[in-house]
């Protein structure tokens, strides 16, 4: 996929960061729910709280998630930082598609049951739970950007690096990305390293 163009890629990124917030919030609301509809001895609350927790489950939660990871796929495919580039990125990509995954085939057709059953549900708990962890730990590996390049990305950036070479015949080091002087393994002409690809 070609390079987004800023204002296409700032427009994009906007919609990911709030539906991705969306989610966590729209999962903590749930938490909130099922816990309440857990522990209370009242079973007219319970059954509201799963009534809502439906609601929110037919017509937010596959939207969102889906808009989440569609959105969050095309700016990695349109900006430098791909797909499988990065580390933080690849591992976001795959907790975003389990998770929405799991959105639509476990957790809508559990809170589906439970609102039609009115009894209190333990996963209905655990599963909110889980999902606001891992869209916390997503939200910190967004700001982090930890872990550094996957193999795949710094294959390319080698690449990259060896197709910008300037011909002096001289050996490019794959780390620093100039020539190298081969007794001490240091780069020769200055040059530090490239930001990430």
């Amino acid at each position: 996929m070609k390079p987004l163009q800023r204002p296409v890629r700032r427009a994009l990124l906007v919609v990911h960061v709030a539906v991705s917030v969306s989610w966590l919030g729209l999962s903590v609301g749930l938490l909130a729910l099922g816990i309440t509809a857990y522990a209370t001895a009242d079973p007219s609350l319970t059954e509201a709280a799963y009534r809502a927790m439906k609601v929110f489950a037919d017509w937010l939660l596959v939207p969102v998630a889906l808009t989440a990871f569609g959105s969050g796929v095309l700016l990695s495919l349109g900006t430098p930082w791909g797909l499988a580039r990065h580390r933080w990125v690849w591992i976001k990509f795959w907790i975003t598609l389990g998770t929405a995954a799991a959105t639509v085939f476990a957790l809508r057709p559990e809170i589906a049951h439970a609102a039609a059953a009115g009894v209190p549900d333990i996963s209905l708990v655990a599963a909110p739970s889980v999902s606001t962890s891992a869209y916390l730990f997503m939200t910190a590996v967004s700001v982090l950007k930890p872990w550094g390049l996957t193999r795949r990305g710094r294959r390319l950036r080698l690449s990259a690096r060896s197709a910008r070479s300037d011909g002096s015949g001289k050996a490019v080091d794959g780390r620093s990305g100039g020539a190298v002087d081969g007794r001490s393994g240091k780069a020769v002409d200055g040059r530090s390293p490239s930001p990430s690809a």
